[in-house]
């Protein structure tokens, strides 16, 4: 019952309306300034229009779904700290007492936390109706989820994007919290990708030369246990994936069904975002990349969903802090786009558009 929902779902994603993205490149030609002069931030805009549907838009109101989870394979020592940070770190979302709160400060984000699977509940954030179980089961020795537990994941993700879009958010950025979670994240990367363990994983909070090579034995026993089919990412997502990655690629797909722009954060999300857009390759068309990811698999992630990065910072701090850092950028392109004078405003010829 639960997968024919999402079905029904994903069959309502439609690609990105191609009028609204045409009357946005024209009139960018039309802007009082150096044609393609802002690059990267023109083409945001533009894409932006398609996944709105219109050239006339706004982006004042903005969210930071964060989903947080913790992940039964930290019984492997794969991780520097115990699962108890989960909770503290979440809870701390919402006293404004963290990294990405200060940053969202700044770029005028909402922070909204969401308890999808942690071990504990905690008070300010769990609402049972959002909680799919109390962590998922070590995947070293069992699949981390049932089928049923990741789709219903998704599910919650899909819909925080409806409630989001009710409430009047006009882009959301994404974000986790999860002991243990750049662990499964290697996992699937290592299976998507089609590339060895060694090659996608690394260190993640920071681990011990010991400690990396006990991530790694842990991720190929976990992957040769469970065997999952890389032709259905939900079957990968539920065998080595976790709960907050689950969530996150709800929201991907909600982007798509609900016409908002998702900004992808880094590694996690990244991992999130290539199984929405395996499960619908729509989905990607409203994806927004924001950095790279300095962890080893950042890179190759974001060319798998052939998204370019509009920063580089070598961060790999998590929580959606990439993603709130791009949004004053954002805002900086429309603001040019929405408010600069036309060359028709100031008796100037426009620009020409030689070929090369």
């Amino acid at each position: 019952m639960l997968e024919q929902s999402l079905l029904a779902i994903l069959e309502e994603i439609k690609p990105k309306d191609e009028t609204a993205m045409e009357e946005a490149r024209k009139h960018w030609l039309n802007i009082a300034k150096p044609l393609f002069s802002l690059g990267k931030l023109e083409n945001a805009v533009i894409d932006m229009a398609g996944m709105k549907g219109t050239c006339d838009y706004r982006i004042d109101k903005r969210g930071l779904l964060i989903f947080c989870a913790d992940n039964g394979v930290v019984e492997e020592g794969v991780t520097q700290t115990g699962q108890e940070v989960t909770a503290i770190v979440a809870d701390n979302f919402t006293k404004n007492a963290t990294s990405v709160c200060h940053m969202a400060n700044i770029a005028k984000a909402n922070v909204i936390p969401i308890d999808i699977g942690m071990v504990v509940d905690v008070e300010s954030i769990t609402k049972k109706d959002l909680k799919v179980s109390y962590g998922t089961k070590n995947m070293t020795k069992e699949a981390a989820m049932t089928r049923e537990e990741a789709v219903r994941a998704i599910l919650i993700g899909i819909d925080s994007v409806k409630r989001c879009k009710e409430a009047g958010y006009d882009i959301l950025a994404t974000g986790e919290m999860g002991i243990g979670n750049t662990t499964t994240s290697s996992a699937i990367a290592s299976l998507l990708l089609e590339k060895p363990v060694e090659l996608v994983t690394g260190k993640g909070a920071g681990l011990t030369g010991e400690g990396f090579e006990r991530k790694i034995q842990a991720i190929k026993k976990a992957i040769d246990l469970n065997k999952p089919d890389v032709s259905d990412p939900i079957e990968v997502l539920a065998k080595v994936g976790g709960l907050d990655i689950a969530g996150l690629v709800g929201v991907f797909l909600g982007g798509a069904r609900y016409h908002i722009p998702v900004v992808i954060d880094g590694f996690i999300c990244a991992v999130a975002a290539l199984i929405a857009s395996r499960i619908n390759p729509v989905a990607r068309e409203y994806m927004m990349p924001s950095h790279v990811s300095k962890e080893p698999a950042g890179q190759m992630l974001l060319k798998a969903l052939e998204l370019e990065p509009y920063i580089t910072c070598d961060m790999c701090l998590g929580e959606g802090t990439g993603a709130v850092a791009v949004l004053p950028l954002l805002d900086m392109g429309l603001a040019v786009y929405r408010q600069m004078s036309t060359f028709a405003d100031i008796n100037i010829d426009n620009y020409e558009v030689f070929d090369e």
